[in-house]
């Protein structure tokens, strides 16, 4: 769920940024990214960054002694460490030069760009409300 939140969050960020603002019609037209890219973040969050994540995390924090809390900002400030060159990445290729001579100055600049949006997206809104929700579904 919460790659899902953050895919949509991030492809809107991106199309605002390609379009220079925030209009309705965005909402509407990152669904059409969504599932390309959502397919991608699955695939490298459950198989590159989320492994990554859990195992730094693991490291510094021990569950039953560290606060709960320390260990959920570790994972998410981990996995948004590591997803957000690779989404940069992926939407770059997809959608901006493709494979391309301007590759690599594409992809930093866009890293660069989304790297503070999704870290923001991640601690004040899409991570809470997730866990909100999930908490919501586990309990009743």
């Amino acid at each position: 769920m919460m790659v899902i939140v953050m895919v949509y969050g991030m492809v809107c960020y991106n199309i605002a940024l390609d379009t220079k603002g925030m209009q309705y019609f965005i909402f509407g037209a990152a669904l059409s990214e969504l599932p390309l890219m959502g397919v991608v973040a699955f695939v490298l969050d459950t198989f590159i960054a989320g492994p990554i994540a859990k195992k730094i995390t693991f490291r510094l924090f021990t569950p039953g002694q560290d606060k709960q809390i320390f260990i959920i900002l570790s994972i998410s400030l981990l996995s948004l460490w590591t997803m957000c060159p690779m989404m940069s990445l992926a939407a770059t290729i997809f959608f901006k030069t493709g494979l391309s001579v301007q590759i690599l100055p594409v992809w930093l600049g866009t890293t660069a760009l989304n790297m503070p949006a999704a870290l923001i997206w991640q601690l004040f809104a899409a991570g809470p409300l997730v866990r909100f929700i999930f908490g919501k579904a586990v309990m009743n």
